[in-house]
Parts: C-alpha cells; structure tokens; sequence
C-alpha cells in the first residue's frame, strides 16, 4: 500500500492559505534555503504521484512551467511526476504527465494508494481535497514545513471540527531559514 503524504507549507498560526507573502516558492532574497531545497527534494526522490485539486493544479500550472530557468529544479520535477488533479469540470489539462480523476476523490485516492510497487503520493496545498482526505481517515502522514511566520487569518489544514485525538511525531528538524519540518503520522 502506498503512502499518501500531506506535505504543507504553514504559519505558526496554522494557517496554509497564502493570504499575505510569508511564502516563496523559490526562497526569499538573502535568506538562505538550500537545506529546505534539499530535504524537499529528498522527499521528491520517494514520491511518483502529485495530488492536486482543481484550483492548486491551474494555480501551479500558471506558474512552473514558466520557470525556465529554475534554480531549485522545483520546475523540473513538477513536469516530469505523474499529477492526478481532482476536479469534475476540468478538460483541458496543458501540462504533460497530468491526468484528471472525476470520481469520488477518497475513492480515487484509495484506488491510487492501492496500486502495487508505487511510491509516496503527495498532495500539496489542494485544501478542499486535503479536507475531504483528512476526513475520511485516508492521510498515512502530514509533512508540515512550519514557517516562522503568523498571518493571523486564512484556512487552516485540518477542517473546523476535526479531531485527530493523537498524532505520533515522526521527525521534527529545524533549518537555518528558521523554518521547521514536523512530520506525523495518525497514532
């Protein structure tokens, strides 16, 4: 059974919204990222499959492949891993390696963990579907990159009224930006 990772950018606050700039995909000026750069291509080294929903996959698709000359290889990657966008009105994907998924999303994800000899499936930012996932108990892990950072507002991860009564600490690291990567797993 493969592994469905959440893997989230998010404030101290909890938030995952990108309302206000406390997040650059490419880094901040003078701030120095490289070992977030690395840990998150280490993860991408253990994944094959990118979830997203409708609005983060047309999000990302108006972005990374503009990219062309990335320096993180973020680009890179994003254009070659398989992306399974959820959506019921999508058609017109535009962007290589993409397929859409119209059923039922935990059925769709379910069917896709189930697949034999894959690896970890991540889904990122996504929060409709990353809420319906959490929900109906179908996240293995949640890779939470903490910025220090507080935006006061903006939708959180977990929805209003969820209960993870306990979650099991799977690693916690501290990089030199003063983010932070807090990996969980349901208890």
């Amino acid at each position: 059974m493969r592994t469905l990772a959440i893997t989230q950018n998010i404030t101290v606050d909890g938030s995952i919204e990108m309302i206000t700039d406390w997040f650059d995909p490419q880094g901040q000026p003078g701030v120095d990222m490289s070992d977030v750069l690395e840990e998150s291509h280490r993860q991408d080294a253990r994944a094959d499959a990118l979830l997203l929903g409708r609005r983060t996959f047309e999000d990302f698709r108006g972005y990374w492949p503009l990219q062309t000359d990335d320096p993180t290889g973020i680009a890179a990657y994003l254009d070659q891993v398989p992306k399974y966008v959820v959506s019921g009105t999508l058609t017109d994907l535009g962007w290589r390696n993409a397929t859409v998924l119209t059923g039922d999303p935990v059925e769709e994800v379910r069917r896709l963990k189930a697949e034999e000899g894959g690896k970890d499936i991540v889904l990122t930012g996504s929060i409709t579907l990353a809420h319906a996932l959490i929900a109906a108990g179908a996240v293995d892990e949640y890779r939470l990159f903490v910025h220090p950072a507080v935006q006061g507002r903006g939708r959180r991860l977990f929805p209003d009224g969820y209960e993870l009564p306990r979650l099991r600490l799977l690693e916690s690291r501290e990089f030199r930006s003063g983010i932070t990567l807090q990996r969980y797993a349901p208890a």
